[in-house]
């Protein structure tokens, strides 16, 4: 059964950071692509962040520059660094690993 778990999610003042996990098992991690989305209170979810098997990346316009995402194919781990955070990237933050996705962390970013 395939199980991804998140953390690291919280309430964090604008410009602040938070580093989001990803914890996968019953897959073969290392062959799949991994992304996070997010979905902010009454809106659609939106791509935030991708990572082929070859760790190459891709971002969404609005985060690139502040966000990384890595992977770590040993640990069957992804993360997502998240610095100079604004009001705009409050939302719950989903992992998907496939086309599979996790329960999601929420992160509010708020003064």
């Amino acid at each position: 059964q395939v199980q991804l778990v998140e953390s690291g999610g919280g309430l964090v003042q604008p410009g602040g950071s938070l580093s989001l996990s990803c914890a996968a098992s019953g897959l073969q991690f290392r062959w799949h692509v991994v992304r996070w989305f997010r979905q902010a209170p009454g809106t659609e979810r939106e791509f935030v962040a991708f990572i082929n098997r070859a760790a190459a990346e891709d971002y969404a316009d609005s985060v690139k520059g502040r966000f990384t995402i890595s992977r770590n194919n040993a640990n069957n781990t992804v993360s997502l660094q998240m610095n100079n955070l604004i009001p705009e990237d409050t939302g719950i933050y989903f992992c998907i690993v496939g086309n599979h996705w996790g329960q999601g962390t929420p992160v509010t970013v708020s003064s």
